[in-house]
Order: C-alpha cells, then sequence, then structure tokens
C-alpha cells in the first residue's frame, strides 16, 4: 500500500474523530468521572498533545508501561468541528526553519494555538515507518474550547493496549493487527492538505 508521507489516519464518524492520551491514576479517573478534563489535576494552562494514531501513542506510552504518568490510555472522541478547527488554526512547528527573522516568527507562533508535528508512524513492534503520524499540540485558547466543548466521549482503553502487547511478545502479530482500532484516511479540502502539508 503507498501511504502518503503526510496523511492524517484516523478512528471517525460523521461526527467525531478519535485521538489518544495518555495520563496518570488522578488525571484518568477524574477525566473518565466527569466525561473530560478537570483541573486540577489536568493543567488546563500547559500544551497538551492529542494524537488520532493508536500505535504513535503506543510508542510515546511504551503501551501504557513507560512510566506512571502514561501509564493510562485513553480514547478520546472529539467533534469534527473542533478537530478541523484545531488543523485551520495551526503552525507547523518546522516552519520556523523559513523565517529569516525570529522575532516574526514568535510573534506568528504567539498567535497560533495549535502546533502541528509529524513523526514517523510505527508498526506493531514501535518501529518507524516511511510515512508520518500527525501530533497536534493544543495551547492558549485551544485548551479550553477541547476541555469544555469538543470532548463528547472519553474511554479508558489501557487493557486493550495491554491485550495487543501481550500479543505482539507471544509473536501473535496477526491477532494483534486484528485487535488495532481501523484508521482510515481522514477527509480534508486540498487547502488544508496544503497547510499541513508545509
Amino acid at each position: 500500500m503507498n501511504i502518503p508521507t503526510r496523511q492524517i489516519r484516523a478512528t471517525y464518524n460523521d461526527k467525531t474523530i478519535r485521538v489518544y492520551q495518555a495520563y496518570n491514576n488522578n488525571i484518568a479517573n477524574t477525566a473518565l468521572e466527569h466525561g473530560t478534563f478537570i483541573s486540577p489535576p489536568f493543567k488546563i494552562d500547559r500544551m497538551t498533545w492529542i494524537k488520532p494514531s493508536f500505535l504513535w501513542m503506543m510508542y510515546r506510552s511504551g503501551w501504557g508501561k513507560k512510566d506512571s504518568c502514561q501509564n493510562r490510555i485513553l480514547a478520546i472522541d472529539i467533534t469534527r468541528e473542533g478537530f478541523d478547527w484545531a488543523l485551520k488554526n495551526s503552525l507547523l512547528s518546522h516552519r520556523a526553519k523559513i523565517f529569516a527573522n525570529k522575532d516574526e516568527w514568535l510573534k506568528i507562533k504567539k498567535a497560533t494555538p495549535v502546533r502541528i508535528q509529524w513523526d514517523p508512524e510505527r508498526d506493531l513492534h514501535l518501529q518507524p515507518l516511511e510515512h508520518r503520524a500527525i501530533q497536534i499540540g493544543l495551547t492558549n485558547e485551544a485548551v479550553p474550547l477541547y476541555v469544555n466543548e469538543w470532548i463528547q466521549n472519553i474511554t479508558d482503553i489501557t487493557p486493550l493496549a495491554f491485550d495487543i502487547h501481550s500479543l505482539v511478545n507471544e509473536n501473535k502479530l496477526q491477532n494483534a493487527q486484528d485487535r488495532l482500532p481501523i484508521e482510515l484516511p481522514y477527509p480534508l479540502p486540498e487547502y488544508l492538505i496544503k497547510h499541513l502539508d508545509g
């Protein structure tokens, strides 16, 4: 399969798209109880990164076993309107290279509430692939929008992560593959594809 280098792939339907985050027990438990993130313990004034790729989240969190700050994997269903707003109001992290004037770059960065990073997608062994997975960093006004308006549902998928990891360790790769969330190319208008491609 020929996958474009930069392409958003996700689990989504007509109304929502699923993103992933990993947190400690305290943040995860309060989020699951209230159906959104509660501050405190969630820090609403800090940048928060959302990831549509399940396997990239597994890489980042070590299947939920990397450390106690990322031992709970949450699947967060957010509105597609909110997700699209984040993309439209984003700035590619690597765009700093094209600005000769650092102050100009910092001014644009400060005025843009979302950061985009493209990192190598991962396979079941968490090894890097040729194509990339998107990471979306929310800051400033984007975080309250995420917490108060976009989030529709939160699910603890830590058991699923552990189960798939066990299958990988047992070399039952087809079984592990079958349990992965189905992630399809996310439809975007051409101007937004160009914007995200840099």
